[in-house]
C-alpha cells in the first residue's frame, strides 16, 4: 500500500489549494508525517477536486470525515505525557456543525445567474397578464 505525502507550504496560503485547506483545517505540523498530521495531501487535493466550485463543499467533506475517523479516539495519559484526543475531535466536530449550516443556508437560497445561458429575462415581470388584443381595441 502506497503511503501518503505530508507537505505544507504556508507561502502559498495565497492560492485556493492544499496548503490553504491544510491551514484552515489547522492540520499544518507536517513534520512527524502520519503521526501529527491527520490528512494526506491526496485526500486534500481529491476533497479539492471533488468540488471544484464550491471550497466550502470540499472543507464540509475533509471536516465530515475527520470527525469520522477521530470521533474515537481516547484521552491518554502516559506518564506526565497527557493527550486530550476528544477536545481535537470536538473542535473539528464544531467547525463541521457550522460549516454545514452556512453552506445549507447558501444551498436554499435563490440563486443569482448573471452570464451564460442564465442570462434570461425573468419568468414573471410586471404587465404580463395585460392582454395586449383588449389595450389595442
Amino acid at each position: 500500500m502506497a503511503k501518503g505525502a505530508y507537505t505544507y507550504d504556508p507561502g502559498k496560503l495565497k492560492e485556493f489549494g492544499k496548503d490553504r485547506m491544510r491551514f484552515e483545517l489547522g492540520d499544518t505540523m507536517v513534520e512527524g508525517l502520519s503521526d501529527t498530521t491527520a490528512l494526506t495531501d491526496e485526500e486534500i487535493q481529491a476533497a479539492i477536486e471533488s468540488y471544484p466550485k464550491s471550497w466550502k463543499r470540499a472543507k464540509l467533506f475533509l471536516l465530515e470525515s475527520l470527525c469520522r475517523r477521530f470521533a474515537y479516539e481516547v484521552d491518554t495519559k502516559t506518564g506526565p505525557l497527557q493527550l486530550y484526543m476528544q477536545e481535537r475531535a470536538k473542535l473539528w466536530r464544531e467547525d463541521y456543525d457550522k460549516l454545514k449550516k452556512e453552506v445549507s443556508a447558501e444551498s436554499c437560497s435563490i440563486p443569482q445567474f448573471r452570464n451564460g445561458a442564465h442570462n434570461k429575462p425573468p419568468y414573471f415581470y410586471a404587465g404580463m397578464q395585460q392582454n395586449e388584443r383588449a389595450r389595442n381595441r
